[in-house]
């Protein structure tokens, strides 16, 4: 059954204790009247004392009066008991949370704390023995945002609420820097004594198997009396002021915002939280409920639209949602520019209906007309717009900062990549489009040299955790470097004798040479990432085995690895070889030769690849057959040039009949004539005309048609589910298999595709790995949907735009190339670079919601671009919670006038 928004949940098992003094202290501490607006027993204000409050520290708690500090020598001549007795009431009563005690001339001290929220809930949940021992009261505080937010929605004016944004400092600009209550720095200079604890918030997530991913360890700082109370209690560890910068700092980085109780007055608190959007329930406040007002800041959001290049890391770290990718070039059609919320609970009634509920799962990227089809095309999502702006300005670490965001392996990709990002780029429509893969070529051959080498920081210390990566390919180097950026122990296990997978094997070196690949792994080392070569899992080792060494997940990510047969007569000869297995061979030894006539049966990228292997292999007459006609080839257009260069024949229309031999070897092949490749259906079905065939004389035949999963014994005694076609089975978005641990990635969920799909598989793996080996994470709480959506390129005015041409490198002559395995292509210059980002048309740009920006900062701090600023839009300031009510009241007023006027006047603005 659906559970009410504005109800507690329970968990399984559940029984209320209907104990009368506890709802009277609870009654007490909330300064209600039991007769008129009295607490109910399922109310999460009950509930949390329930769970470890009993009869003498419920009369204790009522006799020390709302917010008036007490020693034990004054609650014993108030109530009559023994001093002994009082103390001990008074710290259990600290200890589980209701109450502070600190030294305060000489003698322990206890007061409650003025408010659920912040206050006694977050400290009775910050208490981990509590939450271990009675878990109801993280469902409590859950509930109490949640159930009384409505009330509250629209209520606060701007500065005033529970709790207050404060803004990266970093993020303010000098001329918009007007309030020192407005820096963390300023409460932490404030200070002497310091502490960090858990956070409460997370934890209550982590109970309710709700995490997102963000940690509680480490995350909140208390200052002051809160500090000497979490100290004293055991809820949070002593630090020092430099190690409080410490933790801003780390959580900045983290893309985590800050935020303080603000019901100490102004300039005054006791906390600073390093909040998400996607598990604090303060922020919750105005994601779900849209009561933006309550928590923000005095700052908003501003977008140059000019510096804007739709990197998108705003987007990705904004924690409300209130960026979005949107489109900068002028169009003919519609462009949403304006995200801006309008209709909002300062002015009108907030029911049900306007709530977000699914907040933490609807998350949107772009907005609903698109943004630039070279991000939205490539599988990574890769800031393509924003890395060529760096290379234009020459910061190239920079440049591959931002694509190692998405991609470790720019380099590879620089080589191999199928650019879907050029097939979409809106440049296409004018002229040509930009040489993006040339222009990331050149970034990354930066790379390449030790000097200028990006490696990133680790964000984390996860080394307490192992994970097994199963197969060296793509997928799987690419799950492994983004746990290894969080610092998980991570170890790679690979079969063959060499790292790679089909990077190494698969593709010829006058393609990417292996030092590429080899420079690119070398990161990965320095990352700490584990190698063991040689090592085939399922046969050398189980995974029960590792398991048993401590093992926590599981990724598998082995490739398509093995050739495919026709099926057809003769395909046992010898000289009949499998296209994978003849590139793996020479791959691994390119002195093994071959020799007479040679024919490749394939159109793909592979065959041509083949038959280029086979020509620098000793082949004599190489000639290429294929069921496509020239324009349905799968291979792409340069690569038919290239190989036609090097004086292979392509022969299209032919599909292999028989192979024919004497003696065992083959001696030729009969073709007969492709008439059709596809049913009318679209799926593919070829028709032959088997009257017209012909034979051709060969030494060898290379089978190019596919590629095949050797699982071997891996799978071996998992529950693990594979398809049809022998890929396994999968979640779309988590990559988690039927098998709890293990999670699958690459060719072996999509069979055979491309380098630049596996690498982003494997930084959905490595996202959903790290959640799954933490107790209480949610795979898929907070996380982007990664839906992206394309501009309408039809409608893009291009008119104002010259025609500059193309850059491009120098031409590769045939003859000379087929005479070795090195590549002897050559680069863009780095003038010719520059030049070809000038062609860029700058299709993105982000627009932002400037209603639900709570002005936290983040944003600015992640644009690389100076395309961001905060301003100060508001000039609300912080009043004591005693003193909230009368500052709030005329704003309530006013806004009920509004909305009865609007009501009268029948208008809905």
């Amino acid at each position: 059954m659906k559970q009410s928004i504005t109800k507690m949940y329970f968990p399984q098992g559940y029984e209320c204790k209907h104990n009368e003094k506890v709802m009277a202290f609870a009654n007490m501490l909330g300064r209600k009247d039991p007769k008129k607006n009295g607490y109910k027993w399922d109310d999460p204000e009950y509930v949390i004392l329930e769970a470890g409050v009993d009869d003498d520290m419920a009369e204790v708690g009522i006799a020390m009066g709302y917010f008036t500090k007490r020693t034990a020598k004054e609650m014993a001549e108030i109530m009559g008991k023994s001093e002994d007795y009082c103390y001990e009431q008074m710290m259990k009563l600290a200890w589980y949370g209701t109450s502070f005690v600190n030294v305060i001339d000489g003698v322990d001290t206890f007061w409650h704390a003025e408010s659920w929220i912040p206050g006694i809930m977050e400290m009775i949940v910050n208490n981990l023995e509590v939450v271990k021992k009675y878990p109801i009261v993280t469902y409590a505080m859950e509930a109490y945002g949640r159930v009384r937010g409505p009330m509250s929605s629209g209520m606060f004016p701007p500065g005033i609420g529970l709790m207050r944004v404060i803004p990266i400092e970093s993020a303010i600009d000098s001329n918009s820097r007007r309030a020192s209550y407005e820096e963390v720095s300023k409460y932490l200079n404030d200070n002497t004594i310091f502490s960090c604890s858990p956070c409460s918030c997370r934890t209550d997530r982590e109970i309710m198997g709700e995490g997102c991913g963000h940690l509680k360890e480490d995350m909140c700082i208390q200052m002051g009396h809160a500090a000497e109370y979490y100290i004293r209690t055991g809820r949070g560890r002593e630090i020092t002021r430099e190690e409080a910068f410490e933790i801003i700092q780390r959580a900045e980085e983290n893309g985590l915002m800050h935020q303080i109780p603000n019901i100490d007055g102004s300039g005054k608190t006791h906390a600073i939280c390093n909040c998400c959007g996607c598990s604090c329930l303060s922020l919750r406040s105005g994601t779900m409920y849209k009561n933006v007002d309550m928590v923000r800041s005095n700052y908003v959001s501003k977008v140059d639209k000019d510096k804007c290049v739709a990197c998108g890391q705003c987007v990705e770290n904004c924690p409300m949602n209130a960026m979005r990718l949107g489109q900068k070039l002028c169009s003919n059609g519609p462009v949403t520019e304006d995200i801006t919320t309008t209709h909002t609970p300062r002015n009108n009634d907030w029911t049900e209906k306007e709530w977000n509920i699914d907040y933490r799962t609807n998350r949107e990227e772009v907005v609903d007309t698109g943004t630039a089809p070279c991000k939205t095309s490539c599988p990574a999502h890769i800031a393509v717009q924003g890395y060529i702006k760096l290379a234009a300005q020459g910061k190239y670490t920079e440049a591959l900062e931002l694509i190692k965001m998405e991609n470790p392996f720019p380099a590879v990709c620089g080589y191999i990549c199928n650019k879907r990002c050029e097939d979409a780029c809106t440049r296409g429509d004018l002229d040509e489009p930009i040489a993006i893969d040339d222009i990331k070529r050149f970034i990354a051959d930066q790379d390449l040299k030790k000097d200028n080498r990006f490696i990133p920081k680790k964000r984390n210390n996860y080394s307490d955790k192992k994970i097994a990566i199963v197969g060296s390919g793509p997928a799987g180097l690419s799950c492994a470097y983004f746990l290894a950026i969080d610092g998980y122990d991570v170890t790679v296990f690979e079969k063959e004798k060499v790292l790679g997978g089909m990077l190494t094997l698969g593709i010829p070196s006058f393609v990417l040479e292996k030092k590429i690949i080899e420079a690119e792994i070398d990161i990965l080392r320095e990352l700490g990432v584990i190698f063991k070569t040689g090592v085939e899992v399922g046969k050398d080792i189980t995974l029960d085995e590792l398991r048993s060494n401590g093992y926590e997940a599981f990724y598998l990510a082995i490739g398509a690895q093995k050739g495919r047969k026709i099926g057809i007569e003769g395909e046992d000869y010898e000289g009949v070889i499998s296209g994978v297995e003849f590139l793996s061979r020479i791959n691994q030894n390119e002195k093994e030769t071959i020799s007479g006539n040679v024919v490749v049966i394939g159109g793909g990228n592979v065959a041509i690849d083949v038959a280029r292997v086979a020509v620098r292999a000793g082949g004599e007459n190489v000639k290429m057959f294929c069921l496509e006609n020239r324009e349905q080839m799968p291979a792409l257009d340069e690569e038919i040039h290239v190989a036609e260069s090097e004086d292979i024949t392509i022969n299209n229309s032919w599909g292999p009949k028989r192979i024919i031999g004497e003696n065992g070897k083959v001696t030729g092949i009969e073709l007969m004539r492709c008439i059709s490749t596809i049913d009318e259906n679209g799926r593919f079905s070829p028709k032959y005309d088997e009257g017209d065939t012909m034979i051709v004389e060969t030494d060898y035949v290379l089978l190019s048609v596919g590629q095949s999963i050797d699982w071997g014994g891996v799978l071996s005694g998992s529950k693990v589910v594979l398809n049809s076609n022998n890929t396994i089975q999968v979640d779309d978005a988590t990559y988690q298999t039927k098998q709890a641990d293990i999670f699958a990635g690459g060719d072996v969920v999509t069979g055979p595709s491309f380098a630049i799909d596996a690498i982003a598989a494997g930084k959905q793996a490595a996202i959903s790995i790290h959640r799954f080996v933490h107790e209480g994470q949610d795979l898929l709480i907070g996380r982007s949907r990664r839906q992206y959506l394309q501009l309408d390129k039809n409608a893009v005015i291009l008119d104002s735009f010259d025609r500059t041409p193309r850059q491009r490198a120098g031409n590769i002559d045939g003859q000379k190339a087929k005479k070795t395995f090195r590549d002897i292509r050559t680069s863009l210059s780095e003038d010719q670079m520059k030049k070809e980002t000038e062609r860029c048309l700058g299709c993105g740009a982000t627009v932002v919601d400037e209603y639900m920006c709570v002005g936290c900062g983040m944003c600015a701090t992640k644009c690389k671009f100076d395309a961001i600023t905060l301003e100060r839009v508001y000039d609300g300031e912080g009043v004591e919670f005693l003193g909230m009510k009368k500052a709030i009241i005329p704003h309530v007023i006013k806004r009920k006038v509004k909305i009865t006027a609007k009501k009268v006047l029948g208008r809905k603005k």
